[in-house]
């Protein structure tokens, strides 16, 4: 059984809240640059990038950053499939710009982990900041956002599971059971 927890709606008004929350905390949007996690946190980049230029008349950079190598699970594999790079596209450089990493659900802070350690490897950002539709709790690392769409507090037997029109032809958060 499973409970849809954001609609189209719902996700449509966290994502314009989360953008007018980035362009107050960052008193514009100067020096800032918008960095997807793959995949669904690549959409919610590009879509906080359309809300933001619709509420400041200015473009902000969108990249796109690949944490299959950084991933710290690689090791653990039981299976024997390599694992598939789709690759990093920021089209500007990051060293002393304010990055703001996006993705659409936040746990254990592992995929944070590693995708602060691929933008490290890119260069020095000014400062990193954290943007997630969906933070569950849970953390096994010392990682906070700075911008959530909605918390949800979950058990460990809960998941949940994310759509984006882009990927999945639909745009809701479900609840359920594992």
């Amino acid at each position: 059984m499973s409970q849809v927890i954001l609609d189209e709606q719902a996700i449509s008004r966290a994502t314009t809240r989360i953008a007018h929350e980035i362009i107050e905390r960052n008193k514009g949007i100067e020096d800032c640059v918008l960095v997807g996690i793959k995949t669904r946190g690549i959409y919610l980049a590009e879509r906080l990038a359309e809300r933001i230029e619709k509420i400041e008349g200015k473009t902000i950079a969108v990249g796109e950053i690949d944490i299959t190598l950084y991933r710290d699970d690689l090791s653990h594999k039981t299976d024997s499939e390599d694992p598939v790079i789709q690759g990093t596209n920021i089209p500007i450089n990051i060293e002393n710009r304010k990055v703001i990493l996006v993705d659409d659900v936040l746990y254990t802070g592992r995929t944070v982990r590693a995708a602060l350690d691929a933008l490290i490897d890119l260069g020095r950002p000014a400062q990193i900041q954290l943007a997630v539709l969906v933070d569950r709790g849970h953390r096994e690392l010392p990682i906070r956002p700075d911008y959530v769409g909605k918390n949800v507090p979950t058990s460990k037997s809960e998941i949940i599971v994310a759509a984006l029109k882009e990927v999945d032809k639909i745009d809701q958060v479900q609840l359920s059971k594992k």
